[in-house]
């Protein structure tokens, strides 16, 4: 891959799901790194640094709640967008409290993912770079 492609961390339990989403988003440009657990993810998060992580809700030994905000502890910067079955509006306000930037219910237009994936790391490297933002809203499928 080359040094432009943006490093992705996507923790989900469900293989075929893992596989799939992990080749849309290297069909874009990403480089996709993945964990099958929150103990892995957290792992790989303290030893790289990634432009997005990308949790599910409902993860093997633990929930996507508890992984965001564990996340939040030594990363406080870095867009997390859930991609999830949880369709609640309570699961949505829980993952936002915990610190994530978007919320995707499953399933989703592959499009719509990767416009949310790039949109929330487009704005955090505005953000980190002290430019003004150029999207002014959030796409439509991260609300």
């Amino acid at each position: 891959m080359n040094s432009l492609a943006h490093k992705i961390l996507y923790t989900e339990d469900h293989a075929d799901t893992r596989e799939l989403v992990s080749f849309v988003l290297r069909g874009c440009n990403c480089e996709v790194t993945l964990a099958d657990t929150d103990d892995k993810a957290l792992l790989l998060a303290r030893a790289n640094q990634f432009d997005l992580y990308l949790i599910d809700n409902w993860t093997a030994g633990g929930s996507g709640i508890e992984l965001c905000k564990k996340l939040r502890e030594f990363d406080p910067s870095t867009p997390i967008l859930f991609y999830s079955g949880a369709a609640y509006d309570s699961d949505k306000q829980e993952a936002f409290a915990s610190g994530a930037q978007g919320y995707l219910t499953k399933p989703v237009d592959n499009d719509d993912l990767v416009e949310a994936v790039f949109h929330l790391i487009s704005k955090a490297k505005s953000a980190f770079e002290g430019k003004e933002n150029m999207v002014t809203s959030p796409p439509r499928s991260i609300r």
